[in-house]
């Protein structure tokens, strides 16, 4: 006697559970964007001078258009020349930096890569270093030196990696080297050429700082996190081939050897262009490509959004609590993102250990 399949689902069944994903998905975007929004005007109330969210409602809607509400001057200016700014290129830096991890994990089949990790970071604070203090490049600004130095600390690697032939290891391992060579001249060109106010200067951006951000920067971040975004978008399903392997990817129709040189001279140019404006900031595209893929699963064309903007959302927040934790000196949130992203990221270690 046969036993009739009675718990297979009915075919409607089976075809709505995409869809109910689908949903879920949809909804923790809008959630997630919609709490973005929220703590960015939640964020712009702390500080060393207190302003009520009510009167960051007010000036927020007056300088959007949609009020004519009478608010302090000084407010005024706190809340929309240092506060607002502020927050929205923190969100940028979370966005980009989470968006080029996610990135360099997908093409190099390696969890343990980002940004910081291969190299890149380290590269373009050398390249922007040597033009603030020697000078080099005349013409070029700090986003054009952190960039040459983001490609050229990346190509090191590269090489090197293709040297040893030892795949993603032997790649995360040059990064490494990247890292501290990079990180070596950083610190020979600052110890050598600058004097004590440029050192101590440098010393705090390269730790990761958010002082004196400005709209101009909004414009400049947002817009390259922004372009870097639909790029990827534009090349998720691509990223999903490579999860099997450059040869099965290459089986499948991806022209390999060029998408993987436009994202990877994205990520450069992301990253260069975020720690020009921010300095170092570690952990964040290590970790929240992780947390993502957790959250939503590992489709790149609902891995890309959730990190850009769980990114965006955690670093709003880093860096609120790093301006205020010891005020009214701030904490470098580069210190506030490791000391949050190592823990997580131990976690994340210790439950992807547990899962069979």
């Amino acid at each position: 006697m046969t036993s009739e399949p009675a718990l297979a689902a009915p075919p409607a069944a089976r075809a709505a559970r995409p869809a109910r994903r689908r949903g879920g998905v949809v909804a923790f975007h809008v959630l997630a964007v919609a709490a973005l929004l929220l703590s960015v005007a939640a964020t712009a109330t702390l500080g060393a001078a207190d302003v009520s969210l009510v009167n960051v409602r007010d000036i927020l809607l007056n300088h959007l258009g949609l009020a004519d509400v009478p608010v302090r001057v000084s407010e005024d200016a706190i809340v929309w020349q240092d506060r607002v700014p502020r927050s929205l290129v923190a969100a940028a830096c979370g966005a980009g930096l989470g968006l080029c991890g996610l990135v360099m994990q997908s093409l190099l089949r390696n969890p343990l890569a980002d940004p910081f990790v291969l190299g890149i970071s380290s590269g373009a604070s050398t390249g922007a270093v040597a033009v603030a203090i020697l000078g080099l490049g005349t013409g070029l600004g700090l986003s054009a030196g952190a960039f040459v130095g983001a490609v050229a600390a990346f190509a090191f690697t590269l090489v090197l990696s293709r040297l040893t032939r030892s795949g993603s290891t032997g790649t995360l391992l040059a990064g490494v080297a990247a890292t501290h060579l990079f990180s070596a001249l950083t610190s020979l060109v600052v110890f050598a050429f600058a004097d004590s106010d440029e050192t101590r200067g440098v010393m705090f951006w390269l730790l990761g700082s958010l002082e004196g951000i400005r709209w101009p920067d909004v414009v400049l971040t947002a817009s390259v996190v922004a372009v870097g975004a639909v790029v990827v978008l534009a090349h998720a399903r691509r990223l999903d081939a490579f999860a099997f392997g450059e040869d099965v990817a290459a089986s499948l129709g991806v022209p390999v050897a060029r998408v993987r040189a436009v994202l990877l001279l994205l990520t450069a140019l992301v990253t260069a262009t975020l720690v020009s404006v921010a300095g170092t900031v570690g952990f964040v595209g290590l970790v929240l490509p992780h947390v993502a893929r957790l959250v939503v699963g590992p489709g790149h064309t609902r891995t890309v959004p959730a990190t850009i903007v769980l990114g965006a959302l955690s670093m709003v927040w880093i860096d609120a609590l790093s301006r205020v934790a010891f005020s009214p000196t701030p904490l470098p949130v580069g210190v506030g993102t490791a000391l949050v992203g190592v823990p997580v990221f131990v976690v994340l270690l210790v439950r992807r250990r547990r899962v069979p």
